[in-house]
């Protein structure tokens, strides 16, 4: 399962990570709980290769804000804490399954 987040660990648990995925949800985001457990798949079959995380906007707006995340689900892919891509938006879990894929790949 995606490690919890906040705005206080948010450096700390990604600034070595190569390939990060953080998830920016909200419990009463229902995008956000419908793609779960596609994040939740995806997690188990990349678990040796990408880094998931989860960061609750209600409770984190410091990180939210900085990273211009303005509409959730939000994924934002970071490499060594850099960040590099923003995706927002329900994405099926074959979608996500590609793109993480390509990120992989380009690693």
């Amino acid at each position: 399962m995606a490690k919890e987040i906040t705005d206080q660990t948010f450096v700390a648990a990604t600034k070595d990570v190569p390939l990060a995925i953080v998830d920016f949800w909200a419990p009463w985001c229902g995008p956000c709980k419908m793609m779960a457990p596609a994040l939740e798949h995806l997690e188990e079959k990349y678990h040796d290769q990408i880094k998931f995380f989860k960061l609750n906007v209600d409770d984190n707006k410091e990180i939210a804000a900085k990273y211009k995340v303005m509409s959730i689900p939000t994924l934002v892919l970071l490499r060594n804490g850099v960040a590099k891509e923003k995706v927002t938006g329900f994405y099926p879990e074959a979608k996500l399954d590609h793109y993480l894929g390509r990120k992989v790949n380009e690693a």
